[in-house]
């Protein structure tokens, strides 16, 4: 039957239909919806799971694999630093059953702290890499890298990137499915990484990426066509996974030029063979793709190796853009140029003015708020460093309060850096519930070890807020909903002996201001956990009302930056649709002017 699917979920539906026993991931956007999708659309023999973080994740998926399982690990492009150290060991060990990494990388970044393409990455670690360019498309494949994955055995990366992510489309799904295949695990020296055998086992990975270039040369995902009789064309394209889509579009915009293009949906191993006979005739070819030349320096080596007379262009030269995410626009005026068409005059839209900037803020009513409010104010006159960390939370910055933010769980570890640089700074670090388990538990153990003096604020809103709400280890629920050994946090700090270990409810201004004040003044590794719901995830009470005492000094603006307040002409304004009547504002108003209502 035909659905209307997201790319995340057209890709997690076509794993399910090539028969994947074993679903393993961490939520991050653009990559999130594809393990929600197996968790809600699975069969009784499909484990699907949130790992902890990326690394826990590969692991485990890599052991179901070993027994012949298909798996399926999710992640987005930053994910993959987390997990390549084991990926980079099993693309020597190899697997049995099949096994895809799904990594979604994100240009733009719309959502991400670096651009990185795991196309690249594939280079690094040598594993084959799939890159489609459309949700239908994405459907057939992954299924198509499962079975590569088997043939060679060997992991295989796809890489969708946040367009074919979040694009939908009309996708014949079929209703059968393979099978789960059991698993049976072979003891052999095999699954054991010794010198030895990588060594034997890196000839063997060059030898089969030497066939793959081959084989991909014939494999239909790498498809040449032709517009308007350019089969002999001097100018070509090479495009690869969404830079294709926005190429077609560009190219019917143009009234479809004589030109011959050839769509790359192997990026490595490189498929030589057919770029090779692809540029017999070319005098000039431009590279369309996203995020790095990957094309552009392949085609590059190949044309120096072959000595053949063409010239490569993309972004190397200039012609599209080295960084951000591309645009249908932005590709029709390189793809004008380099043909020597007329580009079109820029459609109404474009001439009106920029929409204005909107930054990013927290919510109303978000616990995180009256948090970071109640550390500024214990920390008021005291030379102090607020480290932030990945999440929500992130957005304290708005407020003075992410001084520093590096990557997931660096927040606690850089505050003991900065101390151990400057030894009179008190270091408060911020960390977020899911963020703790992810890769904050290390960091805490390494600032107990070492003897630092830290405090560590973890953020509890019972959630992985920024990507969807997602259970975690410490909410009790598992990835398919049902109950799961509920995980304390305190428990974990009291354990490794951080020292004292306080919870609180932000809201509750004073106790907060005070817990952040005593963590503070105690010698070693202390904790305060601000503990309150997501404000997403509870129903708003009465808005705050606005009294006619009030001056309208703005203290509750400047101070919260609430997206709730706003001045008004006379007074302080409350914004009914978006107040959720927490009350912090309240707390602050110097004329209590702010006063929450009856719920």
């Amino acid at each position: 039957m035909k659905e209307l699917l997201m790319g995340n979920e057209a890709i997690a539906l076509g794993a399910l239909c090539a028969g994947v026993g074993v679903v393993t991931g961490y939520p991050g956007t653009p990559s999130t919806e594809a393990l929600e999708t197996c968790a809600k659309r699975r069969t009784e023999d499909v484990h699907v799971e949130w790992s902890v973080n990326e690394k826990s994740a590969l692991e485990v998926a890599a052991g179901a694999a070993y027994t012949g399982k298909r798996t399926l690990v999710t992640m987005k492009q930053v994910g993959l630093n987390v997990a390549s150290d084991p990926l980079m060991s099993l693309a020597y060990i190899g697997v049995k059953g099949g096994m895809v990494v799904l990594v979604a990388d994100d240009p733009g970044p719309i959502s991400s702290q670096t651009e990185q393409d795991t196309r690249t990455f594939a280079m690094y670690s040598k594993l084959p890499v799939f890159d489609p360019s459309t949700p239908e498309e994405a459907f057939e494949m992954i299924g198509e890298a499962y079975e590569f994955s088997e043939k060679y055995g060997t992991p295989v990366l796809f890489r969708p990137t946040t367009r074919v992510c979040h694009a939908t489309a009309l996708i014949d799904v079929p209703e059968a499915r393979r099978p789960v295949q059991p698993g049976t695990f072979e003891k052999s020296p095999r699954w054991g990484i010794f010198p030895r055998l990588a060594l034997e086992n890196h000839r063997k990975i060059e030898a089969r990426n030497r066939e793959l270039e081959t084989v991909f040369s014939t494999y239909a995902g790498n498809r040449v066509t032709a517009l308007s009789g350019g089969e002999n064309a001097k100018q070509a394209l090479v495009t690869s996974g969404v830079g294709d889509r926005y190429a077609a579009e560009a190219l019917k915009m143009l009234g479809s030029p004589a030109v011959k293009i050839l769509r790359v949906a192997t990026p490595f191993p490189f498929p030589n063979r057919l770029a090779e006979s692809f540029l017999a005739g070319v005098e000039e070819v431009l590279c369309v793709e996203e995020l790095d030349p990957v094309l552009e320096r392949a085609l590059l080596q190949l044309a120096g190796e072959k000595h053949l007379s063409v010239t490569v262009r993309g972004k190397r030269t200039g012609d599209l853009p080295a960084a951000g995410e591309y645009t249908t626009e932005c590709v029709r005026a390189a793809v004008a140029k380099f043909l020597g068409v007329p580009d079109l005059p820029a459609p109404e839209a474009e001439k009106t003015p920029a929409l204005p900037v909107r930054p990013p803020v927290l919510c109303a009513g978000c616990p995180h708020r009256a948090s970071f409010y109640a550390v500024r104010e214990a920390a008021k006159g005291k030379k102090a460093l607020f480290a932030g960390d990945i999440g929500c939370y992130t957005l304290g910055n708005a407020m003075g309060m992410s001084d520093t933010c590096l990557c997931m769980g660096a927040g606690i570890t850089v505050a003991q850096g900065v101390r151990r640089g400057e030894p009179d700074m008190h270091t408060f670090s911020f960390v977020g519930d899911s963020t703790f388990f992810h890769t904050g538990i290390p960091g805490v153990i390494n600032a107990v070890y070492n003897g630092a003096k830290e405090t560590v604020v973890v953020l509890d809103n019972d959630t992985t807020a920024m990507t969807g709400h997602q259970p975690h280890p410490g909410t009790g629920v598992s990835a398919i909903g049902g109950a799961a050994e509920k995980i304390s946090i305190p428990k974990i700090l009291e354990a490794v002996g951080v020292s004292p270990v306080i919870t609180v409810d932000p809201f509750d201004v004073q106790a907060a201001i005070q817990a952040a004040r005593d963590a503070m003044e105690a010698p070693g590794v202390s904790a305060v956990i601000y503990k309150s719901p997501c404000a997403a995830r509870i129903r708003p009470q009465k808005p705050v009302a606005v009294w006619e005492n009030c001056v309208n000094c703005g203290k509750c603006i400047r101070e919260l930056g609430c997206p709730a307040l706003r001045r008004g002409e006379n007074a302080v304004a409350v914004d009914t649709t978006l107040c959720t009547g927490c009350g912090l504002c309240t707390d602050i108003c110097p004329v209590g002017a702010l006063q929450k209502e009856d719920a």
